[in-house]
């Protein structure tokens, strides 16, 4: 990844802002995975990278990669949730290396169970990790990137079960789907201060999509023969590797994406893709108000007459 040609796209000129040098990044969750995957990215485009993790060798050895390959970087270990770690993370990135430009919020955890299963502490744990910890971490950045008064850029890792809901991810789902309306809320309010705020929708084969049953047996059997992910799940399903998506938090990192905010990004394999913001689909007017009775009426033909999907489909190879 380190040092390579540029390749032909790279040298359009309108990649000239990709470089990062001067800009600090904090990475949340960097050990292994995705959040690994951006912390050497950005390293790559010439930040400086704060790693964190919750498993302190994972962080210091990414931060070892990175110097290794002459770039900066320090290991902040720590479980993100609370502000405290919140803030020592911030203040790592200030003390290290003079200032915060960029943050990114991938730490996560699964506990999947249907809901009649899942217990308190499952709840509890997944979202206090993913929706307080993205809230405690963007707050405790936010403040010193407007102290600054130089912009910024907060980037938070959601996913497309946020988006559409998953099978026995009650707490998963919820979580990113508030990091999603906690962006669109918070490029709102930190637009005067040039800070820019866009969730990422990642797709990308790691220990924790392996969970996910309709995946799993596709990437045991890329794993067991060592080839690459079939073409039809990187182009219909948007499932690659996690340096497929890393190039996403680059470009908005960057002053190329300046003018960027308030979006739901999805990346994976070989898609790139916007998600709609929710919005009516469909309305009906009823003079007084809808009783029950008259709701009932008309739904099939009405409003109701074309109702959303929802769940991620299971992937499904092309008929050969």
């Amino acid at each position: 990844m380190f040092g390579k040609t540029l390749t032909e796209v790279e040298k359009v000129p309108k990649f000239r802002f990709m470089d990062l040098s001067g800009k600090v990044s904090l990475v949340t969750g960097a050990g292994r995975g995705l959040g690994r995957a951006y912390a050497l990215a950005l390293a790559a485009a010439g930040s400086s990278v704060v790693v964190n993790d919750v498993d302190a060798a994972a962080a210091g050895e990414t931060a070892a990669a990175i110097a290794a390959a002459g770039g900066r970087a320090v290991a902040a270990p720590g479980a993100v949730g609370g502000s405290e770690v919140a803030e020592r993370l911030a203040g790592t990135a200030v003390e290290t290396f003079g200032r915060l430009d960029v943050l990114v919020t991938n730490a996560g955890v699964l506990r999947d169970r249907v809901l009649w299963k899942m217990t308190d502490d499952d709840f509890d744990t997944v979202v206090d990790v993913h929706l307080r910890g993205t809230f405690t971490c963007a707050r405790a950045a936010a403040r010193r990137m407007r102290e600054q008064g130089t912009g910024g850029r907060l980037i938070l890792i959601s996913s497309p079960a946020g988006q559409r809901g998953n099978f026995g991810q009650t707490n998963y789902a919820a979580a990113k789907a508030g990091i999603v309306a906690m962006a669109r809320t918070w490029a709102l309010e930190l637009a005067r201060s040039g800070i820019t705020v866009n969730a990422v929708v990642p797709v990308a084969a790691t220990e924790m999509t392996r969970t996910i049953p309709a995946f799993a047996p596709i990437l045991d059997e890329a794993e067991r023969t060592g080839g690459p992910l079939p073409g039809w799940l990187r182009e219909q399903e948007g499932m690659g590797t996690v340096e497929d998506v890393a190039g996403l938090i680059v470009f908005l990192a960057s002053d190329a994406a300046a003018e960027v905010s308030g979006q739901a990004v999805g990346i994976g394999g070989d898609r790139l893709a916007l998600w709609s913001h929710p919005a009516e689909k469909a309305v009906a007017l009823a003079g007084g108000g809808w009783s029950a009775e008259a709701i009932a009426a008309s739904w099939d033909t009405g409003v109701g007459a074309a109702p959303e999907t929802y769940g991620i489909p299971a992937p499904k190879a092309p008929a050969s």
